[in-house]
């Protein structure tokens, strides 16, 4: 399976917010939205970076409450790791692990197209798991 496929099922949608708002903004977006993680875009779409939950909790923990006021670009992940719709869930998987991050922003063409969470991959890797056994079961009932 593909991230083409991924995003095909659960839609596109990505919640965004830009490098000039502030975390406080940013938190309530996260809360409202109930998500783990907001793209930080231009106007372009372009990625120029992505905060999470685990950032939020970091900043706090450093810096108090008083950094909810800080701008999103002092406290986001810069180095943004990306894929394209042509990645496979292996591929995903390896990614996530090995960065130990937990959202993939998906783009194209150098614009944020989608956004692949660590929730959506095991969706389908325990889906097609199950279809897996269930295709092997059938085979033995069936010889």
């Amino acid at each position: 399976m593909t991230v083409a496929r991924i995003l095909a099922e659960k839609g596109r949608e990505v919640f965004t917010t830009q490098p000039h708002r502030t975390l406080k903004e940013a938190v309530d977006m996260l809360a409202a939205k109930g998500v783990g993680a907001v793209v930080v875009t231009d106007a372009s779409m372009n990625v120029l970076g992505i905060l999470s939950e685990r950032d939020v909790v970091r900043v706090i923990a450093q810096n108090g409450a008083a950094a909810l006021d800080d701008q999103v670009s002092r406290h986001m992940t810069p180095k943004v790791i990306t894929v394209t719709r042509d990645a496979t869930i292996d591929h995903l998987m390896t990614t996530m692990t090995e960065g130990r991050f937990r959202h993939l922003p998906v783009v194209e063409d150098g614009r944020l197209i989608g956004l692949v969470s660590i929730g959506d991959v095991v969706k389908r890797h325990v889906s097609a798991i199950d279809s897996e056994r269930q295709a092997l079961r059938e085979y033995i009932s069936t010889a």
